[in-house]
């Protein structure tokens, strides 16, 4: 456990952080927001500053999106793979921001480009976390047909996380359409078959199956709520967890 120095221990010693690529678009329809993205890597360098062990899954949906290419007709093969190289765009810019608040950072990529990163390797990764870096894990699996969130929760598994944190634009899973639906019911805390069963669609199927089978709590939270990641760690939170 790791000292948040407010009288409390974290929650978990090591976690990955799951981000959408569209969380980095701010209120653009498109790309990266710059103030954004220092905002979020603000609220990571905390975690980290508290001795949490921290890995980084982002999308690329902000920049290229593999389904929406296929659904236009491009090869879905090819999609996924630019939908890949979208993600590494990201990681690279969250990479820069992390090491302007000082946080030593290694992408990580399941496609092999060693001029821009490191090819994703289990031992030089857990190595990294030892030495006190974030490590982003880029191009999802290496693999078309896979999404960056069964991505996340396969590398969470490898890397011997506490949980994987889900960031998201509402501050949990509900029990009907909070959009919709004003009487909606923040859950506080939902089994794996049941978030399965009723289609949340918090992450796909195959990444909280990965999750279940490997023990994984998912914490889902709001990443446009400022400071709410530290707060969960000081016990504080909003948030529902799937476990």
């Amino acid at each position: 456990m790791a000292d948040t120095g407010t009288g409390r221990e974290a929650s978990y010693s090591r976690v990955l952080v799951k981000l959408s690529g569209e969380a980095l678009m701010g209120q653009q329809g498109f790309g990266l927001h710059p103030p954004t993205v220092e905002r979020i890597a603000g609220e990571l360098s905390s975690i980290h500053r508290m001795g949490v062990e921290i890995c980084l899954v982002i999308g690329g949906g902000n920049l290229f999106r593999g389904l929406q290419g296929a659904a236009q007709g491009m090869e879905r093969t090819t999609a996924d793979h630019m939908g890949m190289l979208a993600t590494v765009m990201n990681a690279l810019a969250f990479q820069s921001s992390l090491e302007s608040n000082a946080v030593e950072t290694r992408v990580l990529s399941a496609i092999p480009m060693d001029l821009v990163c490191e090819p994703f390797i289990l031992r030089r990764a857990l190595r990294h976390l030892e030495k006190g870096r974030v490590c982003i894990f880029a191009a999802g699996t290496g693999n078309p047909y896979f999404t960056t969130d069964t991505a996340a929760a396969l590398r969470a598994s490898e890397m011997k996380c506490g949980a994987i944190f889900k960031a998201t634009k509402v501050d949990g899973v509900y029990d009907t359409d909070p959009g919709t639906d004003p009487a909606a019911k923040r859950l506080k805390q939902i089994s794996y078959g049941d978030a399965l069963q009723q289609n949340l669609r918090v992450m796909d199927s195959p990444a909280i199956a990965i999750a279940r089978d490997n023990s994984l709590p998912i914490i889902v939270f709001s990443i446009l709520e400022e400071g709410n990641l530290k707060r969960i760690f000081d016990g504080q939170g909003v948030y529902t967890m799937i476990r």
